[in-house]
């Protein structure tokens, strides 16, 4: 049974990594032979070494199925690890003789789910992975990306009827997460954070990889009740386990720039640069403590948002619009943004977007899909609520 992701459940790349200015995206080279750019070598890097090898050896065999999944399972691991999205269209060539099967074989169908719910493709993704988990009820990966995306879509009863099938394949801490990460949104934050904490403290199975993910959720449900120290306690936890996980670092950076601790954020991010989400962090870091660098990174970050704009790439949309409200104050853009993430993502960070921008734009109708989803949802958030009250729909 192969092991579960530790990005799995939550980490939708889409929403956090986003490229660079030369070379964003995710283009499919046409062969893996193709050089799109030199990176840099990293020669005593093992994940480097291990990829140089996987490439060298699929060269050689092209039609070695489980060498290509291995390659594309590798690639999908450096772009979680270093935020790098390129790595998507590396492993989707790795996969090119299967690709466009109707009938890929479950493994395919589970690795191509993964690329495309990388570029907001849900439906094709979840039509991969429920036809995975009926040929293979055991495929431990294709159901947690099924109760990932549900999540991503706040369908919380296909969330919940993934997370029952994935609870019985997986260790404590990730059973325990997938529900409390379900929970945490339906009105059962508390419960949730209780129930995860103590799965935390008596799993003996779950590998590190797992324990960050499930620490990073249980870090972002405290946040949200308002338990900073708590939440503060789990990331400091996370990040201890000196994995490189971009969703950790930008989810700890939010956390500290509410806190108002922008002088952190530059430390914890530092040399971090190539990944969008986390320059967009370290901008708004900057900003918050008058740091000439703010000007730089601002302009770079427009380049790189223009450059997407430009090959149709509308996957980015949660990010660009706090770029365009917290940094150059254009609220209407900013809510125009706003709105088309949330038509297709509608986790409470998107919910946060959409609210901040409708409140900057003066428009407090555009909320009504977030508040809707509040209360229909039970989600508990003093940040959501708060924002709700300012406009005017709150108690």
């Amino acid at each position: 049974m192969p092991s579960i992701p530790a990005t799995a459940l939550c980490l939708l790349l889409p929403a956090l990594l986003f490229g660079d200015p030369a070379n964003a995206g995710s283009r499919l080279p046409m062969s893996d032979a193709e050089v799109l750019e030199r990176l840099p070598a990293r020669a005593l890097d093992p994940r480097q070494r291990e990829m140089n090898e996987l490439r060298r050896l699929l060269l050689a065999r092209p039609d070695d199925l489980d060498l290509a999944l291995r390659l594309a399972r590798r690639y999908y691991a450096e772009v979680a690890a270093e935020g790098d999205p390129r790595y998507i269209g590396y492993a989707q060539a790795a996969l090119a003789p299967w690709w466009k099967l109707p009938d890929a074989p479950p493994a395919v169908r589970v690795m191509r789910a993964i690329l495309l719910q990388f570029n907001h493709q849900f439906d094709a993704a979840l039509l991969d992975l429920q036809a995975a988990v009926k040929a293979d009820p055991d495929d431990d990966q294709a159901w947690a990306w099924l109760a990932a995306i549900a999540m991503v879509r706040a369908d919380y009863a296909l969330a919940r009827r993934a997370c029952e099938g994935l609870a019985p394949r997986a260790t404590p801490a990730i059973a325990a997460g997938c529900r409390a990460h379900i929970d945490a949104s339906t009105g059962h934050a508390a419960d949730a954070a209780g129930a995860l904490r103590a799965a935390l403290r008596d799993d003996i199975r779950s590998d590190t990889g797992e324990r960050l993910w499930a620490l990073t959720r249980l870090a972002e449900i405290e946040q949200r009740r308002g338990q900073y120290a708590a939440a503060e306690a789990a990331y400091r936890e996370a990040l201890a386990l000196g994995i490189s996980d971009s969703y950790l670092l930008a989810a700890y950076a939010d956390f500290l720039l509410d806190q108002g601790r922008a002088a952190e954020v530059r430390v914890l991010l530092q040399g971090r640069e190539r990944s969008d989400p986390l320059l967009l962090r370290l901008a708004l870091a900057a900003k918050a403590s008058a740091d000439p660098l703010q000007a730089r990174w601002q302009r770079e970050l427009a380049a790189r948002f223009d450059a997407a704009r430009l090959r149709g790439d509308s996957v980015h949309q949660k990010e660009e619009s706090r770029f365009a409200l917290q940094l150059l104050g254009d609220g209407p853009r900013a809510l125009a943004l706003a709105r088309e993430n949330y038509a297709v993502q509608r986790e409470p960070s998107d919910a946060r977007t959409l609210l901040e921008a409708a409140l900057a734009a003066r428009q407090p109708e555009a909320a009504a899909p977030v508040l809707a989803w509040m209360k229909s949802s039970g989600i508990e958030s003093l940040v959501l609520q708060d924002l709700a009250r300012k406009l005017g729909a709150g108690p």
